[in-house]
């Protein structure tokens, strides 16, 4: 039994190698790249349909100048999906459960939006900071606050990330070792709190998906405003 729950968030070292080194790069190792074929295997052809399909629904709001970046968010969204469901499998390690990580994701894209608008529309992006029709002594109060506001969206992107996935880590962890203490004790409950634990791994495969999923959407969002 583990002494402290936090200690499957740690990053694990052997032989003096980081493997969160090992576990950045493997995601890419399980995807096949695409073929110039018409025919392909189902695998293959279910990983094109998904990528099409998330594509498009992300990047149609958008002009035409935002979908030069298709390519580097959806690449991200497939990485941080598979970051996610690996850390899932016993004995692994989520990288993505490190705030650190997830803020090297969300700051450099963020301020890439925020240059982007202001380089190719400056008046537009500055606009943002002051709603229309505001009131004249409430212009330097709203300007304080939507400027705090867009500040804190990195902030926003890599905490939501990681506490969504830190907590879902303890409630299986909690829940598995509730699981082996009752086991012995009172089998019928056990058998009670080890389905409630399948229920909840279902839900984290689900949570997995769809936290990767919104922080490339939100990251469109941002783009849009900027484009």
């Amino acid at each position: 039994m583990m002494l402290n729950f936090f200690d499957q968030f740690m990053s694990p070292v052997f032989l003096g190698f980081p493997l969160i080194a090992l576990a950045l790069c493997l995601p890419w190792m399980l995807f096949p790249s695409p073929t110039t074929r018409w025919i392909n295997n189902r695998f293959i052809t279910l990983q094109a349909w998904s990528i099409n399909r998330a594509t498009y629904q992300l990047f149609s709001p958008l002009s035409v100048g935002g979908h030069k970046w298709a390519l580097l968010l959806i690449s991200l969204m497939i990485f941080l999906i598979t970051l996610n469901l690996l850390g899932l499998l016993p004995y692994t390690f989520t990288p993505t459960t490190q705030l650190s990580l997830n803020m090297a994701f969300a700051i450099p894209l963020w301020l890439a939006t925020v240059v982007i608008g202001l380089r190719n529309q400056p008046t537009i992006a500055l606009g943002h900071l002051l709603p229309e029709g505001t009131p004249l002594l409430l212009i330097p109060v709203l300007i304080i606050i939507e400027t705090i506001s867009l500040f804190i969206r990195p902030l926003a992107l890599g905490v939501r990330l990681t506490a969504n996935l830190t907590a879902g880590h303890l409630l299986i962890q909690l829940i598995a070792t509730a699981v082996l203490v009752l086991l012995p004790i009172m089998p019928a409950v056990a058998i009670l709190t080890a389905s409630i634990l399948f229920l909840l791994t279902l839900l984290e495969v689900a949570v997995a998906m769809i936290q990767a999923y919104v922080f490339v959407l939100l990251l469109s969002l941002y783009l849009q405003e900027n484009v």
